[in-house]
């Protein structure tokens, strides 16, 4: 099987072409092998490239754990640079199905290369019971209904909503983009937040479907730190739909302004939670190495 290794922001995933290749027959299986960083390829997880009735192409995305996630704003972006790099299309405005539904993207082409993407991350999910999480929501207050235009007076949100974790008291912020996030505002980032926190939130029994944890130090109202605990991978260098959510978070805390620079360990990305309600993405998007993987390492690695 043959694979190209991508990373946006240094969120990296094992990319197969499946126009060309057929799809694994045990896509969770593989990703948890491929994606080993000892015995395997080595990544956050494996992107299937897959033909789409509804766009140019269809993602799917598997988490290193195996689980299948719904949408990724990093691997999205690398996609989109695949397809146009390696002569799938000459378009440099795409539509990509995801497990979210069809995003649109505008390529930022040099020397014939895609070196960054916009994606068009749709509207955030703000019900709680859409997100899914059996937190506690409140309607949107005057202030919030102020800052959040694009949203339906009425709406239930959960915002600086109350979370025990490991006897730590948390003040949270939720929001999907297509898949679940738990946003926590803190002073410092540190370890602590992420790699003892993280797990327990992500496997919280508030959150039906599992969630991501973003932590957040606030530098100003329009630059922010973020580490993140991704639901199925752990720790990961960047996460774009959890970048998404956590501008819109900072907007209905009122922390934030609605075009943000998220300062990541892997690289920056650029958001806007823009007047029309939909949540835009800007950042790059890196081929690395291309490889083959063998059907016989398959059988022969274990798992983790």
């Amino acid at each position: 099987m043959r694979f190209v290794k991508m990373h946006g922001a240094g969120n990296d995933y094992v990319y197969v072409n499946c126009f060309d290749e057929p799809v694994p027959a045990d896509p969770a299986e593989t990703a948890r092998q491929i994606a080993d960083r000892h015995f395997g390829v080595g990544g956050d997880g494996l992107v299937l490239i897959c033909p789409s009735e509804r766009g140019d192409a269809r993602m799917r995305m598997f988490n290193a754990d195996g689980s299948e996630a719904e949408n990724c704003g990093n691997a999205i972006r690398c996609v989109a640079k695949y397809l146009y790099d390696h002569g799938l299309t000459q378009q440099q405005q795409l539509q990509i199905e995801t497990g979210a539904g069809v995003l649109p993207l505008e390529l930022e082409v040099r020397g014939g290369l895609v070196e960054r993407v916009r994606v068009d991350m749709g509207r955030p999910i703000l019900e709680p019971a859409k997100i899914p999480t059996t937190l506690s929501g409140e309607p949107l207050s005057a202030d919030m209904l102020r800052r959040a235009s694009g949203v339906a007076a009425g709406t239930t949100v959960v915002v600086n909503a109350e979370l025990t974790i490991a006897g730590e008291n948390l003040r949270v912020t939720c929001v999907s983009m297509g898949n679940p996030h738990c946003v926590t505002f803190v002073d410092k980032l540190s370890d602590r937040w992420v790699l003892e926190l993280g797990p327990k939130i992500e496997h919280d029994a508030h959150f039906q479907r599992r969630v991501n944890a973003e932590f957040i130090e606030v530098v100003n109202p329009r630059d922010v730190r973020m580490r993140v605990w991704e639901r199925g991978s752990g720790e990961t260098l960047a996460c774009g739909t959890g970048a998404a959510a956590v501008c819109v978070a900072g907007v209905l805390s009122g922390r934030t302004e609605r075009r943000v620079t998220v300062h990541l360990l892997g690289g920056d990305l650029e958001l806007e939670w823009a007047d029309d309600g939909r949540v835009y993405m800007t950042g790059p998007a890196v081929e690395v190495f291309s490889g083959e993987w063998s059907s016989r390492e398959t059988r022969a690695v274990q798992p983790r």
